[in-house]
C-alpha cells in the first residue's frame, strides 16, 4: 500500500497494483480497476515515484527486467 494525500488533508493508502490510470485536471483523479475514483493532492510525478519505490520494496521490479 501507498499513501496518498486527499483533498482535505487526511492521509489514505491504496493498492498501487490496481490503478488503472491517473488524470490531472489540476487535481489528480486516480480511477482503480473496480471503476472507483479518488482525487488527491500528490503530483502524478511523486504517485508515480512511490508506485516505483513500493515495487521495488517488494522486490517487482527485478522480475521485470
Amino acid at each position: 500500500m501507498i499513501p496518498v494525500t486527499k483533498l482535505d488533508g487526511s492521509r489514505y493508502w491504496i493498492n498501487p497494483h490496481m490503478i488503472e490510470s491517473m488524470e490531472e485536471n489540476p487535481d489528480l483523479t486516480v480511477t482503480f480497476f473496480s471503476g472507483k475514483k479518488i482525487v488527491i493532492k500528490d503530483k502524478p510525478e511523486t504517485l508515480i515515484e512511490s508506485i516505483i519505490s513500493y515495487r521495488r520494496q517488494i522486490g517487482i521490479g527485478k522480475q521485470e527486467l
